[in-house]
């Protein structure tokens, strides 16, 4: 057994946990040591500099150009006293990453090339604003390569911080010509626009209100591989997931592993991403084994919604460096293994306002509860309005792996509310009075054992195999993609809600102007929102085949194909929504599509050339040779042994070689006929069309292909076998 398998599972079977360095101090003593906050901005800039900065961050107000230079300075020399040596504008390009360009803080003392000192130096221009040429990055036709000029602009909201030697400031990324090339300008307009159509409803009911916030709480799901395991699987290494592999005897089925004993070395590497993740600022608050074995997941205390995307961002490069040092592999693929449960990164979304209330929270008083339902239906609606959106918002090459799968959300947007919620909902439909609208208060549960105290039962239950579920104070989209920036579905949430509540003040101001009363309007729109949005609503099981045929007859958006899908966000509705709300315009929204169309092209091509290529050169040699063993052996059976006895003892062998030969047949067939599927499809010339064929005549081949293969690992010699098996990749801690 001295294969090269058997040699990377002994290696990952001797591992132990590696040992990490505690901090001495409790977490709140170094929490943000790497961040310049608030509390360093305060040590570091002038009061009347801090001031005007405040005011940019909590108010939204434009910092002015002239203010830059002085925090640039205090920035300076916070990081050099850090021990930074470099800077880089830290932004989010259209790939789901990030991206950074080092510069060293050094230039000439007198900028002349002809000087022999320097000096560090770091202006406010160079933190506002940067040209990084990246020319490279895609962008949907928005500039051509020839065309390279792009600009970085500073986000004072988000807070600058020090990656080893580097200071990285959050930035936005534009064209030449103003449009975004990132994720994260567009989500910065969805959070104004959300924040100036909640304001407005919002004093409806109390004009005290000057602000309403978007809040995001992720749920970072992932599986650990060891180092060696991922080494010795090209598919791993080149795509991120598993593309064939019979599946273990033991996976997850006895669910054993969920919430179970976290293993010790993944302990080790948890406690330390904590550490770090606290000197970044980041509450992690929760760590537990997930749904499958080797599966795990992060999540920290809620935070404002574009902070919280920084922040996601910057774990899930902290997990993969020191997931590394554990001498693990982190995978953020969907749906790394057939038949093993996929990654997703819930997303609980809230709104709530300067004056510390929740907007998707039960008040306490009638007028509360009102401007809760107010929210809620609204909420419901802009889903109702735009669930192809919400789903195009999800919709990935991977992601599609996981989706419709039995352990994710269906592919069909539904909202699920919960028992009471949807009684106070039919209530309000089913009366032409404008009642009183009550909450009831938690529920006690008595347990009938005399030492457990009561348990408190929430309004609302869980439904998960819901995409976009109430969870009592916030809505849980549980359909976006572990390896995703969460920008792309909260930047669609934000705006269709912003958009729905824009309508809805409309309809409340011409209703007043006939002679309604204020709240009578508010009951009639409402009314006649929960009854057109009542097919969004959908509390049952989304796993049945029954609600697919439902959904389909409801008129919700059902479509499978991810680069269908997509048209979602040019369709008139969507372009006049964004438009609208001064997210995205319609130049943006089309060039997006075409990076989504090329990725998901890459991503299937890329992924079609590694099986292939597994298929031919790891796997039929492996069967062929096992095949001749068996070959020889039946032909030495028949020189030892009669004629009758030898076709008797040799029966079973005869027909494994059979069985050997037929999978190899059609591995060897089905490869060659993906390869000619992917050459004609790559003879299209239009992206969406390409992403199509790809979509339609290569991918179908995978699932075929994987099959045979899975099929030789069952009968192929197990000391030859070449891959790790899922057995060993899931099982090794």
């Amino acid at each position: 057994m001295s294969t090269l398998r058997f040699k990377v599972v002994e290696e990952a079977f001797k591992r132990e946990a590696t040992p990490i360095t505690v901090p001495k101090e409790f977490p709140s003593e170094y929490f943000g040591k790497y961040v310049f906050n608030r509390i360093k901005m305060s040590k570091y800039l002038s009061k009347d500099t801090m001031s005007i900065v405040i005011q940019a961050i909590d108010e939204g107000v434009t910092l002015p150009r002239s203010i830059s230079d002085h925090v640039a300075a205090g920035m300076k020399m916070w990081a050099m006293e850090m021990g930074a040596t470099h800077y880089t504008h830290w932004f989010q390009p259209l790939t789901e990453g990030t991206a950074e360009k080092h510069d060293s803080f050094i230039e000439y003392v007198n900028g002349s090339p002809l000087d022999s000192e320097i000096l560090e130096r770091f202006s406010g221009k160079l933190l506002a604003q940067q040209e990084p040429d990246a020319s490279s990055f895609p962008s949907g036709g928005i500039r051509n390569t020839f065309e390279a000029r792009g600009y970085t602009a500073w986000d004072p909201s988000s807070p600058a911080f020090i990656v080893e030697d580097t200071l990285c400031i959050p930035t936005v990324f534009i064209s030449y010509t103003g449009e975004a090339l990132d994720y994260k300008t567009p989500l910065l307009k969805s959070i104004s626009a959300i924040d100036k159509a909640a304001v407005e409803v919002c004093k409806l009911f109390d004009p005290n209100v000057k602000k309403v916030y978007s809040f995001l709480g992720w749920e970072q799901e992932f599986f650990l591989v060891d180092q060696a395991l991922y080494s010795a699987r090209p598919d791993l290494m080149l795509t991120d997931r598993t593309l064939m592999g019979h599946e273990s005897a033991k996976n997850q089925q006895l669910e054993d592993h969920y919430f179970g004993a976290i293993p010790p070395r993944v302990v080790s590497f948890m406690r330390e991403l904590e550490f770090e993740a606290y000197r970044y600022g980041i509450p992690i608050k929760t760590r537990h084994n997930e749904v499958a074995p080797n599966q795990f997941e992060f999540a920290p205390i809620y935070g404002e919604t574009n902070l919280a995307v920084d922040q996601n961002l910057l774990v899930m490069s902290l997990m993969k460096k020191i997931a590394n040092k554990h001498n693990f592999r982190l995978l953020l693929h969907e749906k790394p293994f057939e038949g093993i449960n996929g990654s997703g990164k819930h997303c609980n979304w809230s709104l709530g306002t300067n004056t510390g209330v929740g907007l998707f929270t039960p008040g306490k008083t009638p007028d509360e509860n009102l401007q809760f339902i107010t929210f809620i239906v609204n909420a419901m609606m802009a889903v109702y309005k735009h669930n192809g959106l919400l789903k195009a918002s999800i919709a990935s090459a991977t992601n599609s792996h996981r989706l419709g799968a039995n352990e994710a959300p269906p592919a069909i947007i539904s909202v699920f509310m919960g028992t009471q919620i949807s009684a106070v909902l039919d209530k309000i439909e089913d009366t032409s009075q404008n009642d009183t609208i009550t909450m009831d208060a938690l529920k006690r549960m008595k347990l009938g054992v005399a030492h457990v105290p009561e348990v408190l039962v929430d309004n609302t239950d869980r439904n998960r195999t819901s995409p976009f579920a109430f969870t009592g104070n916030r809505f849980e989209f549980r359909a976006v993609g572990s390896s995703a920036n969460c920008s792309a579905a909260m930047l669609v949430l934000n705006s269709i809600l912003a958009s729905q509540l824009t309508s809805f003040s409309k309809e409340i101001v011409e209703k007043i102007s006939e002679g309604m009363s204020k709240e009578q309007a508010i009951f009639d729109t409402l009314r006649s929102y929960i009854k057109e949005s009542k097919s969004i609503r959908f509390d049952g099981n989304g796993y049945s085949d029954e609600w697919k045929d439902e959904a389909l007859e409801r008129g919700l958006d059902c479509e499978t194909s991810v680069p269908l899908i997509y048209d979602a966000y040019t369709s008139p509705a969507s372009i006049e929504m964004f438009r609208n709300v001064g997210v995205l315009n319609s130049t943006e929204l089309y060039a997006r599509n075409e990076v989504k169309w090329e990725v998901y092209t890459k991503k299937i091509q890329i992924e079609s050339r590694v099986l292939g290529d597994l298929s031919i050169n790891h796997i039929i040699p492996v069967a062929t040779k096992y095949q001749s063993a068996l070959l020889d052996n039946l032909y030495k059976m028949k020189m030892v042994f009669d004629k009758s006895l030898a076709a008797d003892l040799s029966k079973e062998d005869a027909s494994l070689i059979e069985e050997i030969a037929t999978h190899i047949s059609v591995i060897k067939r089905d490869v060659d006929a993906m390869v000619e599927a992917r050459k004609v499809a790559n003879k299209i010339e239009d992206t969406r069309e390409k992403a199509i064929a790809y979509h339609d005549t290569v991918e179908p081949y995978f699932n075929v292909i994987r099959y045979h293969v899975d099929k030789l690992e069952l009968v192929v010699d197990n000391e030859i076998w070449p891959l790790p098996k899922y057995r060993e990749l899931l099982f090794i801690n």
